[in-house]
């Protein structure tokens, strides 16, 4: 049985940082202005850090924790906490859901780093039933999020987060706030999925698909890369310059672009 005092070591190959200062874990929570009757489900909840800040926000919380010791903490620490032990990537996110009384998910965590991407576009497969997430990830990561055209950091992940959410950048942790310590500094980002750029886009799948193979050579011209979709842009009736490369167009010219060239394609397929 353990107890309050027993700690599980981190384990390196789960990208385990545990968050270890009081006020950040306290700050973390307020900043997602959590009503009694939220659902929230903590993504990572490690030994509880920030859970405890959470248990007395909300009547309906769950958390998915991956480490089997931690989940024997969590259970001596937190009885009756609905706790799900498994790999968020896996976790069918309607069955936690299901759960509670009828409502959307509000998603809180402080997550591996290795798998940020993964569980952002998780999140973003999921928002039917998602409102919004708060997740604290490497500023590195963050930034891309906020990133804009002909910069370094801008592609596939900074298009598809401010077209299917509001993505804002919150405060910044620094990485002595963590054990084991970090080798980068943290962020805590708010993404709201009931705010996005959907309504404009004529078909989503083809959307997806136009921007990663737009950026799936970056050195490539536009011409050049959508030849991998079979599109020859020479066909096309469009005055664009497709010389361009797709760091240089902005979210608008992407939902612009694509939803062009996807009604030209329909056409010709009739």
């Amino acid at each position: 049985m353990p107890s309050q005092n027993n700690r599980s070591y981190p384990k390196k190959n789960l990208g385990q940082n545990y968050l270890k200062d009081e006020n950040i874990c306290r700050n973390v929570a307020d900043a997602f202005i959590i009503k009694q009757n939220d659902i929230v489900l903590e993504i990572g909840a490690g030994e509880g850090a920030l859970t405890k800040y959470l248990t007395g926000k909300t009547n309906h919380l769950a958390v998915v924790e991956l480490d089997k010791r931690n989940v024997e903490i969590l259970k001596f620490k937190f009885p009756g906490l609905k706790i799900i032990q498994g790999d968020i990537l896996k976790t069918d996110f309607k069955e936690i859901a299901n759960l509670f009384p009828a409502g959307k998910l509000r998603v809180i965590g402080n997550i591996p780093y290795y798998i940020t991407s993964e569980i952002l576009f998780k999140l973003i497969d999921n928002r039917d039933i998602i409102s919004d997430a708060q997740i604290m990830m490497q500023e590195e990561v963050a930034q891309r999020l906020a990133a804009k055209p002909n910069s370094k950091t801008y592609g596939i992940l900074s298009i598809l987060v401010h077209v299917y959410s509001q993505p804002e950048l919150l405060f910044k942790v620094s990485a002595n706030c963590f054990y084991p310590k970090p080798n980068v500094d943290s962020r805590v980002v708010h993404v709201n999925f009931e705010k996005n750029l959907t309504d404009r886009i004529l078909d989503i799948n083809f959307f997806k698909k136009f921007v990663k193979t737009s950026f799936g050579t970056r050195r490539k011209t536009l011409r050049n890369s959508l030849k991998n979709m079979g599109i020859d842009t020479n066909t096309l009736n469009l005055d664009f310059d497709f010389i361009r490369r797709a760091e240089t167009l902005s979210v608008d010219e992407f939902i612009k672009l694509s939803n062009t060239i996807y009604q030209q394609v329909k056409l010709k397929q009739k």
